[in-house]
This record gives structure tokens, C-alpha cells and sequence, in this order.
């Protein structure tokens, strides 16, 4: 593949006007609710949003309808059913369903109403289990998919092909980016559908309270992960947005990773410190290492800039701020 992006000097000051109608389609969840957040920041003063109850994304006629009627200029599709491992695995029908009607209906409606450009979040899990590392966007179909988010993985992949080919079939500035395991505010910290860290942060919050001295960490401890703090990743969108024009996907991550033993770990200090961890080797680790290759958004001039330490007590802040909301409403499930 030819490589043609731009290095950073030289780069072009944003190109989306500040009174522009944007849409963040998913607006609730951790990357929409981290995009209106990071939007706002910026200045922009037409953000377009719609609950479940006022628009069900996998309805192309209500989409279409909705589109026609609010005319976004720029979209940013972050919407979609989401899960851990647990979640993943026992529900691949509802999570290929979902999001792949989500992701058709959105790119359908912008091309109907001519949106001027669309950012399609996917998910480093549309990688072959076995990619080399760190995984280089290049990897994509190239060999199986893990099978405990494999309906997961094949909506991204759809969703990242319906992009180029309305990019090739209709002229559509349709571009994907790719995201690594990501948290932060307003994550899922429902312990049966949360990613791994939520889930941690809430196991070793309930044992602190408990006054329990041991906590179970799913797996053996010893695959490794990378985690993005979701507010990077709302940065670098806005950074795509204004700065990426190419039709194939880019990743974007840190570049560096962690043992789930040792990510435990420091959650435990930052947690429940003096706690013990015991691991479950009964439970799947899933994919043994997810590393992304980032070089191609480093060299476009972007790179994270949240510690994960860092991140991880903010996040725990938030958390102990917002425990009763998320406690009122597990329980209403």
C-alpha cells in the first residue's frame, strides 16, 4: 500500500466550521458522551444528538427521516451495542445484529442527504487473534478472528468496508478509525457486560466495602492489553476529522501495553490498597496480546497525552462520584 500521509508539519488548520450541525450518533455512551465533551471544549455550537427513545439507529427509515430533517454536515458514528468478554461471547447474535444495522442505516442516511464527511469509530478487535505485533492496519483480514468477539469483530469489518465502498461507489469522505481498548467517565461498569477495566475498578470497590481482603481477576493475568483514556480518543477525532482524508482505516492507541495482572495491580492501589488477586484460569484471557501499531497517527502529528495511571484515578474519582447513579440503575435492568 502507498503510504500518503501528510507529516505533521505543515498541517492544515481545521477545516470544520464551528457553527457547523455535527452529529455524534451514540452521544450517551463512553466515546459519544467523550466527543460532545471534547467538541464543546473546541467551540463547536451546533451539536446534533438523539436518545434511544426519540431514534432507533437500526431503523433505516426513522434514520433517514431523522437525517433529512436535522441535515448534519459532519458525523461522528460512535454508536453501537458494547461489551466485555462475557457479553461478547454469549450474546454474538445480538452484537453482529445491532451494529451492523447501526452502522448501515448512519452511512446510508449521510450519503442521502450529502453529510460532507463521516468518522466511523471501529474496534482493534477486527484484528486476526494470531496478527504480529504490534498490529499494523495492514492485518486486517488476514487470518481468524478471536471467537469470543468474533460477531463483534465482523460488524466493525462491515462497517469499515460499507466506508470505502461508498467512498468508491459514491464519492462519499467516508474515513475509520481504529480505537484500543478504551475508559474512562461514563464507562459500563455493569459486571456483566463491562470491559476489563470497569469491571476491576468495580470488583475492587465492592471488596474495599466489604472490607474483603481478596478480589478474582477473570483469566490468568498474563495476556496484555493497551488502554486509551476515552478523552484521547475524542481528541484525536476531532484531529481525523479536520486532518485524515484516506480511504483505509487508522489505529488509534498508545503503543504501549500491560499485563492484565499488572493493570490489576495498579487498580488495587489506586482501589482497594493491600488487597490480594486471585486468578481464575477456569475463565477465558481471550486474545493473549492486542497491541496496536500507532506509527501512522504519530507520524500525521497526533499522540496521546493521558497517563494511564493518571487516567485510572481519575476514572476511579469519577466513579466514586457516580456509584449510586450506576448502582440505581443495575438495579433497574
Amino acid at each position: 500500500m502507498t503510504e500518503t500521509i501528510a507529516a505533521a508539519e505543515g498541517s492544515r488548520p481545521p477545516v470544520v466550521p464551528v457553527d457547523a450541525p455535527i452529529f455524534v450518533a451514540g452521544h450517551r455512551g463512553l466515546v459519544g458522551s467523550a466527543l460532545v465533551r471534547r467538541l464543546t471544549e473546541a467551540g463547536y455550537t451546533n451539536l446534533l444528538t438523539a436518545d434511544r427513545d426519540e431514534l432507533d439507529l437500526r431503523l433505516q427509515a426513522a434514520v433517514t427521516e431523522w437525517f433529512e430533517a436535522h441535515r448534519p454536515a459532519y458525523v461522528y458514528l460512535a454508536a453501537g451495542t458494547v461489551g466485555g468478554v462475557l457479553a461478547n461471547s454469549t450474546r454474538p447474535a445480538e452484537f453482529l445484529y445491532d451494529n451492523m444495522m447501526i452502522h448501515a442505516t448512519v452511512v446510508e442516511a449521510s450519503r442521502a442527504v450529502g453529510v460532507s464527511k463521516l468518522l466511523y469509530l471501529g474496534s482493534s478487535c477486527i484484528y486476526p487473534r494470531d496478527a504480529a505485533q504490534p498490529i499494523e492496519e495492514s492485518a486486517l483480514l488476514t487470518g481468524p478472528l478471536e471467537p469470543t468477539n468474533e460477531g463483534y469483530a465482523l460488524a466493525k469489518i462491515a462497517g469499515i468496508k460499507l466506508c470505502q465502498f461508498y467512498r468508491d461507489q459514491f464519492g462519499c469522505n467516508f474515513i475509520s478509525a481504529m480505537p484500543t481498548n478504551l475508559y474512562g467517565p461514563n464507562d459500563n461498569f455493569d459486571l456483566d457486560s463491562s470491559h476489563v477495566i470497569p469491571a476491576l475498578m468495580r470488583k475492587f470497590h465492592a471488596a474495599a466495602e466489604r472490607g474483603e481482603s481478596e478480589v478474582e481477576i477473570w483469566g490468568s493475568g498474563q495476556v496484555s492489553r493497551e488502554f486509551l483514556h476515552v478523552d484521547d480518543l475524542a481528541d484525536a477525532c476531532l484531529f481525523l476529522m479536520d486532518q485524515y482524508e484516506e480511504s483505509s482505516h487508522i489505529n488509534v492507541g498508545t503503543g504501549t501495553d500491560l499485563t492484565i495482572a499488572d493493570l490489576a495491580g495498579m487498580i488495587r492501589d489506586i482501589v482497594h490498597p493491600g488487597a490480594s488477586l486471585r486468578f481464575d484460569t477456569t475463565k477465558p484471557d481471550g486474545i493473549p496480546r492486542k497491541l496496536l501499531d500507532v506509527s501512522r497517527l504519530h507520524r500525521l502529528g497526533w499522540k496521546h497525552t493521558i497517563d494511564l495511571r493518571a487516567g485510572l484515578e481519575s476514572t476511579h474519582r469519577w466513579f466514586r462520584d457516580n456509584v449510586d447513579d450506576l448502582r440505581g440503575y443495575e438495579a433497574a435492568r
